[in-house]
């Protein structure tokens, strides 16, 4: 069934956004998108709108212009709800400049709350991230309830958003859904759009690959003495159309509580905040992911092994079992397919 609703999406043309964007758009709804084109491309506009067969309203601007913000809202009165994916999302840049990312990701969401707050726009889904977990502490799989505490910039700027977000639910009647995720990889079924940034990659899969094209020299791993069955560090790679899909779910999550309050005379500002791992279950190192490329493309990837980052953990994995529960969410698709896919497509 269609939907007839209005969605504003921060920051839409960047990876995984954009790939929620056409799950949204073929579900019908109406995408209002706000994004500066910092680290992604024009472009992308018109190849969302051929997959959806509907051209998104897109604003060119900063989501911290605060009077240019109320004007969208001013102009789009039916928005029924937001994704927030407007954040800058590198660890290592964020440990040489952590100002950037309190100045882009904080400002940016507290600017972006503000302005629904003003104009009664409660709904929100939140783009969070495996970072918040306190990995080094706490045993793998993480669980929603597992203590949080972070260990770079990046990560600390996630934790700060989400603890807006709880004190915008609790005190002015928000309904918030918060996604933890990492390592989304591959595209869209259509090969129209892709993980294709402005820079080169910092993400393993889309890096190896370029190596595998010999448009990069060698994969650098960090370190290979990592308390792990190979020594490097692990991590839960999921397809971007999986991400992509848990947010419409996540808002399919808002609605059911909103009718709910409706259907059982619940007080309307009640609010409603919740938090779900979205991932595999299924960790795989960086030899590993190596050798995954390595056999789909039939060519030896070349490695160099270096230095450890100092914000690099071992493993980072998640329990999905609440989202299963609880939104009907789980992954489809597995990382040798979204490999193989991506690298049918870059030849």
């Amino acid at each position: 069934m269609e939907n007839s609703g209005t969605i504003l999406v921060t920051w839409w043309l960047g990876y995984i956004w954009s790939h929620t964007c056409t799950v949204l758009g073929e579900a019908g709804y109406n995408l209002v998108i706000i994004d500066n084109l910092s680290n992604s491309r024009i472009e992308i506009v018109d190849k969302i709108a051929e997959i959806i067969g509907k051209k998104p309203i897109f604003y060119k601007q900063d989501i911290r212009d605060e009077a240019n913000l109320e004007k969208v809202f001013k102009n789009h009165p039916e928005i029924d709800w937001v994704i927030h994916f407007a954040a800058k999302k590198a660890v290592w840049e964020s440990c040489q400049d952590p100002f950037l990312y309190y100045d882009n990701n904080i400002l940016w969401t507290e600017v972006l709350l503000k302005v629904m707050q003003k104009y009664g726009k409660k709904n929100i889904v939140f783009s969070s991230s495996a970072t918040v977990y306190d990995s080094p502490k706490i045993l793998p799989p993480f669980t929603e309830n597992d203590r949080v505490w972070t260990y770079n910039p990046y990560g600390t700027t996630k934790l700060v958003m989400e603890y807006m977000l709880k004190d915008l639910a609790t005190f002015k009647g928000f309904n918030v859904v918060n996604l933890r995720y990492f390592n989304p990889i591959w595209a869209h079924a259509s090969w129209l759009i892709w993980e294709n940034p402005v820079w080169i990659p910092s993400n393993l899969v889309p890096y190896t690959l370029k190596v595998a094209k010999w448009e990069i020299d060698c994969v650098q791993i960090f370190g290979d003495d990592y308390d792990t069955p190979d020594g490097t560090w692990v991590r839960d790679y999921i397809h971007v159309m999986d991400v992509a899909e848990a947010h419409l779910a996540a808002y399919n999550q808002i609605q059911k509580y909103e009718n709910y309050k409706k259907e059982n005379w619940i007080d309307l500002d009640k609010w409603y905040f919740d938090i779900f791992n979205i991932w595999t279950w299924d960790g795989k190192s960086v030899k590993e992911i190596v050798d995954l490329v390595s056999k789909v493309t039939e060519k030896e990837i070349p490695t160099q092994i270096v230095s450890r980052r100092p914000w690099d953990i071992a493993t980072s994995i998640a329990n999905p079992q609440k989202a299963k529960q609880v939104l009907g969410w789980e992954y489809k698709r597995s990382v040798y397919q979204a490999i193989e896919d991506a690298w049918r497509f870059m030849n």
